[in-house]
């Protein structure tokens, strides 16, 4: 059973997976794109910025994150002077670090399906006078939705699961950043295993049907274009 508290980490999880996935589709889309079709030399070292949160431990980069949005860091003693807030603990802090933690997860899924595009198709509209602008969101756009659809599960599964940057980043704060991968923590702690039970079996749920769905409509798109 879930009680009071356990939902409203559930109402703050799914607010904060939302809010992030879909700042990493405007940001993300771009950015995939521009990494797609360059041929910068250099472009190998971007990319592998966009990785990092891959291969580095949840708690490093909770903890540069915590240094750098804190009261004593660059960006949270500027907030400061100007009258706000540092923004390590709380949600804002956690939007940021969900962002940068889950974004490999959204970039390249979406370069993948802008770079299996091809530039036919690009080309053929351009002979009909499309300028880039139509180009991209009447020829790149629709032929890369599967790779939407992908990027934005994808992300906000991830972004649901998360612990070691939005503990370090956030803390445990009921009813401002505490999230559900903390609050099964918790529970665990405690030794309520019927309420870690309940909120885990949940979200195993939630991650196995987002993957099933991905799958699926990755082999009807497949299907289609045969």
């Amino acid at each position: 059973m879930l009680n009071e508290a356990d939902l409203t980490a559930l109402a703050i999880t799914l607010k904060l997976a939302l809010i992030s996935t879909l700042i990493l589709l405007l940001l993300g889309t771009p950015l995939a794109w521009w990494l797609a079709r360059t041929r910068w030399r250099f472009k190998f070292l971007l990319e592998a910025v966009v990785a990092l949160p891959l291969v580095l431990p949840p708690t490093v980069l909770g903890f540069y994150l915590l240094v750098t949005l804190g009261p004593n860091g660059p960006v949270g003693g500027l907030m400061e002077s100007l009258g706000g807030r540092p923004l390590a603990f709380t949600f804002t802090g956690l939007v940021i670090g969900s962002v940068i933690y889950s974004m490999p997860f959204v970039i390249q899924p979406l370069q993948d399906a802008f770079s299996a595009i091809g530039r036919r198709p690009l080309e053929v509209a351009a002979t009909l006078r499309a300028s880039p602008l139509d180009r991209f969101f009447t020829v790149a756009i629709p032929l890369a939705r599967p790779g939407f659809f992908t990027a934005a599960v994808l992300g906000f599964a991830h972004t649901v699961g998360e612990f070691g940057v939005v503990l370090m980043i956030g803390g445990n704060i009921p009813g401002e950043t505490q999230v559900l991968s903390i609050a099964i923590y918790d529970h665990v702690e405690g030794m309520e295993y019927v309420h870690a039970h309940w909120l885990s079996g949940g979200l195993l749920l939630m991650s196995f049907l987002l993957l099933v769905a991905v799958y699926a409509l990755n082999r009807k798109f497949r299907m289609v274009q045969a």
